[in-house]
């Protein structure tokens, strides 16, 4: 789900709002994880999950292509780690399609 689609189907089901007023608030909300981010903090949603910075130490790494040696410097990298409710949900939802898929 792209967010166009994430603004058109909350559109549609809130007709009280109009899709600038749902994209303005989307644009809110994104903004705000990664001001916390950018800040070094986490957002945690209840029943969602929680937004968070990974550190990745520095290493050697290798070019795929050329095989030469590669120093890849340290950083820090955005995590999202789905809450509870939404493994659950997920993993519920998704046994029916992969049975099918397996069969």
């Amino acid at each position: 789900m792209t967010r166009s689609d994430l603004i058109e189907l909350l559109a549609a089901r809130f007709p009280l709002l109009t899709a600038k007023d749902v994209d303005a608030s989307v644009r809110e909300i994104t903004d705000a994880i990664s001001l916390a981010l950018l800040a070094g903090r986490r957002t945690e949603i209840r029943g969602f999950g929680c937004f968070a910075l990974n550190y990745r130490p520095p290493r050697i790494g290798r070019n795929p292509k050329s095989g030469e040696v590669v120093n890849v410097p340290e950083k820090w990298v955005p995590h999202f780690k789905a809450g509870k409710e939404m493994r659950e949900a997920v993993d519920a939802s998704a046994r029916p399609v992969l049975a099918r898929k397996v069969a």
